[in-house]
């Protein structure tokens, strides 16, 4: 039957349930974080930069102050996390391909979306933070492009980088699925 391992015994009809949850769980996470970023791209800043400068500002810092919460949390930190565990699991039961999907997943949303958000998005969001909302309106559209054009531009890194986690942990899945392990002999 396609999709399944051909070792025998309750042990490893376990082991192969635990890795396909673990499978599912890091498509869960890293497709929230991923939509996550793609709605920033497509949709967040896109709306702030039409707004007047002054309200955009204000916006992002309220956005920025309430944004540490165990939602946002459980898929940034979650989705790596689960993904590395995940190949693993599959390691072990000797998936090597499907590893490997989910181990290059990992490495590519850590080193392209989760460390660009702790090195440079928080950064800025935490520079943003201090700024008294500028009265002129030029001069707050000077500050507002000052921090969203950079802002957008490495959200786009990570957000490319989030899709592509997703395909990579999907493309694991469906190796899973579809490429049964060769029966021991």
């Amino acid at each position: 039957m396609a999709g399944t391992d051909r070792s025998d015994g309750p042990s490893s009809h376990l082991a192969r349930g635990i890795a396909a949850g673990a499978g599912l769980l890091a498509l869960v996470l890293t497709g929230a974080i991923a939509g996550f970023f793609y709605a920033y791209s497509a949709s967040v800043l896109q709306g702030l930069d039409v707004s007047d400068p002054r309200d955009a500002i204000a916006a992002m810092q309220g956005i920025n102050a309430t944004i540490r919460n165990p939602g946002f949390g459980i898929s940034f930190f979650g989705a790596p996390l689960a993904t590395l565990i995940a190949a693993g699991l599959f390691l072990r039961l000797r998936r090597r391909a499907v590893a490997l999907a989910f181990l290059i997943a990992a490495l590519l949303y850590v080193t392209c979306a989760l460390l660009p958000t702790l090195l440079i998005h928080v950064p800025m969001n935490d520079a943003l933070a201090q700024v008294a909302i500028p009265a002129d309106r030029e001069q707050a559209l000077r500050v507002w492009a000052g921090f969203a054009d950079p802002w957008d531009s490495w959200n786009l890194v990570r957000t490319i980088a989030s899709l592509a986690s997703l395909l990579l942990v999907g493309v694991g899945l469906l190796i899973y699925r579809e490429f049964p392990s060769p029966r021991r002999r």
